[in-house]
């Protein structure tokens, strides 16, 4: 069973350490995606700027932004 998992990266795409965004393994990519539109906001105000989607090794999508589209 696959596992999906976040990645985190700052505005100069270097990655957040795991203090300000804490690691986290879904079961599933909709459970993912659901957990990061509920987050965002924190994980912004944490330092996070953009975020990646991960399967295993594999990365699904990134880097996706975090601030609104102006």
């Amino acid at each position: 069973m696959p596992t999906y998992t976040w990645t985190y990266e700052d505005a100069d795409g270097a990655p957040v350490t795991a203090d300000a965004a804490p690691a986290q393994d879904f079961a599933t990519q909709a459970d993912a995606e659901s957990w990061v539109g509920e987050a965002w906001g924190e994980l912004l105000a944490a330092g996070v700027e953009a975020v990646r989607l991960r399967e295993d090794d594999h990365e699904i999508y990134g880097p996706m932004s975090l601030r609104p589209a102006e």
